[in-house]
Order: structure tokens, then sequence, then C-alpha cells
């Protein structure tokens, strides 16, 4: 809270010669400290610019295919297309589908999705999770579901497209919903090298409470995917939530932006990679008795600063309607279900 309010008193110190503006918005960027508790605030703070992608053309990025090439970085001028690294941000209106498509089932890509269900997040979401997706998932792509469960008999029965199927996987439960979020890269890890790198080309781990509302196609596959958290893409960097316990592996002072853990992907090697680097820094945490942050989430954002991914999700790709309307959200490809934390997760 002071870090904010510093900021705002500052601008009183800025030379004349300044502009204005700039006092503006760090006062703007002070209120967004406000930001979860005071809804019309997240109204505000929508305004605030993103950087801007500096590469001239597509044939500039360090492409994870060769349609990548033809991504039109500067068709949205409103919004990041692409990063420092060279890796391209998508969003609406840079790509055309179907020569995504085209290019996946040529190269014979597959897709496994892996989802975690875990008590009573079986009953309220995973009928609704697996039928939406249906409807919007890798869409003309072999998909293999792999559900992660204590409760293998609950698993609905969803009728299936062609070229898909769905697998169970009964897990334990843990006492802690902590617990169960941070062991999932474990079993993540373990389900790849047993099963789906035999299978698929590529892997996408989702949360389950979660909604696909468009297409989610093959444009999101990539080496080593990340999605942009919704309630922090526009954000300064300072107000990010990164670990900040120095005794933590997922301590981060400052990084590139900020991922959400409810989507994450790539390649099955590249997958295979984080869940196990995840996985090792949360257990060197608990044998030395720390406990990260926002649990995996802030893991997955350390690794992700040591190792960039290849592509970045734009936050279309998991959206929170509490967020409301926004002219740069211009789909809605999946969308946060309601949630209901004080009846669902264990203490």
């Amino acid at each position: 809270m002071s870090k904010c309010f510093s900021l705002v008193c500052s601008c009183r110190k800025i030379p004349k010669t300044w502009s204005h503006w700039i006092c503006a918005l760090y006062s703007t960027s002070a209120l967004c400290i406000f930001y979860f508790s005071i809804p019309t605030l997240k109204f505000f703070c929508s305004f605030l610019p993103m950087e801007k992608c500096s590469l001239k053309s597509s044939m500039m990025l360090n492409l994870d295919n060769r349609i990548d090439a033809k991504l039109d970085l500067l068709s949205r001028q409103d919004v990041q297309t692409c990063t420092s690294w060279k890796a391209p941000i998508i969003w609406q209106g840079m790509f055309d589908p179907n020569e995504y498509d085209q290019e996946h089932k040529s190269q014979g890509s597959s897709v496994a999705l892996t989802v975690f269900a875990v008590g009573r997040y079986l009953d309220v979401y995973l009928k609704d999770f697996l039928y939406s997706s249906e409807q919007h998932f890798m869409l003309g792509l072999p998909v293999t579901y792999y559900v992660f469960t204590d409760t293998p008999e609950k698993v609905p029965n969803i009728k299936l497209n062609p070229q898909r199927s769905l697998k169970i996987i009964k897990v334990e439960r843990h006492k802690r919903w902590q617990d169960i979020s941070m062991m999932r890269m474990k079993s993540i890890s373990q389900l790849i090298e047993s099963d789906i790198r035999n299978h698929s080309t590529h892997v996408f781990c989702f949360d389950v409470d979660q909604l696909f509302t468009g297409r989610f196609g093959s444009e999101a596959l990539g080496d080593s995917v990340a999605l942009l958290h919704a309630h922090y893409y526009r954000l300064p960097r300072w107000l990010f939530t990164y670990d900040q316990n120095p005794k933590s592996n997922a301590y981060l002072e400052m990084g590139d932006f900020y991922y959400h853990a409810a989507v994450f992907g790539g390649s099955w090697r590249s997958v295979k990679a984080l869940a196990d680097a995840c996985h090792r820094s949360i257990m060197e945490d608990k044998q030395n008795n720390v406990e990260a942050l926002w649990h995996d989430e802030s893991h997955l954002n350390k690794y992700f600063w040591l190792h960039k991914p290849s592509r970045i999700l734009s936050p279309e790709y998991c959206w929170d309607a509490n967020l409301g309307s926004r002219s740069d959200i211009r789909v809605r490809r999946l969308m946060w279900a309601p949630k209901y934390y004080n009846k669902l997760r264990i203490s």
C-alpha cells in the first residue's frame, strides 16, 4: 500500500519540464492497488496502456511453425502482439484460423488435455467443462482427455466427437486444496512419461472451473505456451503478485508478464520439463517449510521467467466475466466459471 502512495506523492517532485501525463499515469497505477476491492477501478485500469511490439514483421519472430510468419503483428495497435524475446502474443485478428488448422493437420498434430476434478469440483464443473470443450477445443484434431479424479465412478459420460477419447486417472485426495493444486505437476509429469508422449504431440493443462465459449484452436499450439492473466495484463509490473519470499524457490522480484496457471501447454517435452522443474521447486520448499504465495502459479511464473515461453495467449483464452466488456477482448474463448471457494475447497 505504501508503495502506491509514495508513487502518487512523488509526482509533486517531478520537474515542471516533464509532461503532466506521467504524474497522471503513476497516480492511476497507484489506484490499481484497490483493483480487487473496488469494482469500478477494474474498468478504470483497463485504460492503462500496454507495451507495443517492436518488430516490423512476423518474419522477425522466433517461429513455432511456418504459419507464424503470416501473423499480422500490426493488426492490433491496441495491444502488445510480441515479446522482447520475439515470441508472438496471440489475439483475435492476427491470424487465419484455417491456415493454422490445415498446417497442424498436415503435421499430424494431436493434443492431450489434462484436467483435475477432485472432490466436489467434479460434481460442480466437470460435465460442463467437457461438454463445452467438445464444442470449441482443437476441433478437427485428435484430442485425448485425461481426467484426474479421486472418484472415477462419477466422471460423466459425454458423447465425444470422432478422433477424441477420454481416459480417467485416479489420484489421491489431499487434505488441503493447496496440496491438490501443487501436486498436479508431479501427476502431469508422470502421465506424460507413461502415456501422453506415445500418443500426443502437444499437451494443454486446464483448471476445471472454466467453460469454453469460443474457438480455442490450433493457433494456440506451440513449443511452450503461457497465458496472460486477465486481471494483470494491463497493470504495471510492480503490481504483479509474484512470490516475494527470498526463502522460496518461487521468489521473483520482477518478471516479464504475470501468467495464469489455469491454462498452460506446449509440446509434451516442454510441458514435462516445466512440470518436473515446478515439482522439484515445490518439494524443496516443502522441505524448508515454505509455501509460495500462489502455490503452483508462483512456481510457474518463476519457471517462465527463467525459460521464456515460445508463445503467449492473450486473455481472450481465459477471461473473467467480472471484468466486464473491454474493447481489446474481441472474443471470449474460455471463461471463468462462477467460483464457490468457501463451499468447494478443503481447508
